[in-house]
């Protein structure tokens, strides 16, 4: 498919979802409160998508995931949060005397 093809096809729909992303973060600067590990994540996601760097959708992926490899024992929480928090991962391999490891970063 030519780019002016994807660009015909998907645009409209790609300018929504931006258009939406700058309204939540508007929404977010404009609370009162601090940022937490998801906001984190979210800043080092968008910053995958600036310039000419290839694999954006896997970079964007890998700001939100786990980089641990070793399994925890029991969840603690009943649901997911949507990004990584590290110190909830430093509670569980203290917490079964593990160290967490660490992928290589992409």
């Amino acid at each position: 498919m030519t780019r002016q093809k994807i660009l015909d096809l998907y645009f409209l729909d790609a300018r929504h979802k931006l258009i939406e992303l700058a309204a939540f973060l508007d929404r977010v600067e404009r609370a009162d409160g601090k940022d937490d590990f998801r906001l984190k994540a979210f800043r080092t996601a968008l910053g995958e998508l600036t310039g000419g760097k290839k694999q954006k959708a896997r970079k964007v992926l890998l700001a939100f995931s786990d980089p641990t490899i070793e399994p925890i024992e029991k969840a603690t929480a009943k649901g997911a949060t949507g990004a990584y928090h590290p110190q909830i991962s430093q509670i569980h391999a203290d917490k079964f005397h593990a160290k967490p490891n660490r992928r290589k970063s992409a």
